[in-house]
C-alpha cells in the first residue's frame, strides 16, 4: 500500500481539470476533524474581510493568516498531508468555500462518498 506522500504525488501528476481536483481535494480532507478546522478558519476569515470593508483595509491582510493558519495546521497535525493550496492555490481556495457551503447545506456527505471517503458525520 502506498504511503500518503506517494498517493499525493501520483494524484498530483494526473490532475488537469477541476473535476479531477475536487475528489482529490476531498480525499485530502478525509478526517472529519480536518474539515471542522477548515470550516472554523473559513468562517472566521469573514471577520477580517468585514472589518476591511467597514473599518480599515489593513484588515484584509489578516484574511490569509486566519484562513490558512487554521487549514494548514489541520493538514500538518490532523491529516498529516501537504495542503493542496501549495500545488493548486486557486482550485483549493474555491474548494474551501465549496466544501463549507456543501456542509452547511447538507450535501457534502454524498460528495465525500463519491470521492471514496467512508460515510461518517460530515
Amino acid at each position: 500500500m502506498p504511503n500518503s506522500s506517494e498517493t499525493e504525488q501520483e494524484s498530483d501528476a494526473r490532475i488537469q481539470t477541476y473535476a479531477q481536483f475536487w475528489p482529490f481535494y476531498l480525499r485530502q480532507h478525509a478526517a472529519p476533524k480536518t474539515r471542522l478546522i477548515h470550516y472554523v478558519g473559513t468562517l472566521l476569515g469573514f471577520i477580517p474581510i468585514i472589518l476591511g470593508i467597514v473599518s480599515d483595509p489593513i484588515w484584509f491582510l489578516a484574511w490569509p493568516v486566519v484562513c490558512y493558519g487554521f487549514a494548514w495546521s489541520a493538514h500538518f497535525f490532523v491529516e498529516h498531508n501537504k495542503p493542496a493550496t501549495f500545488t493548486y492555490p486557486f482550485w483549493s481556495l474555491v474548494s474551501d468555500y465549496r466544501m463549507l457551503f456543501q456542509w452547511l447545506t447538507g450535501t457534502l456527505e454524498k460528495e465525500l462518498e463519491a470521492a471514496g471517503i467512508p460515510s461518517k458525520a460530515a
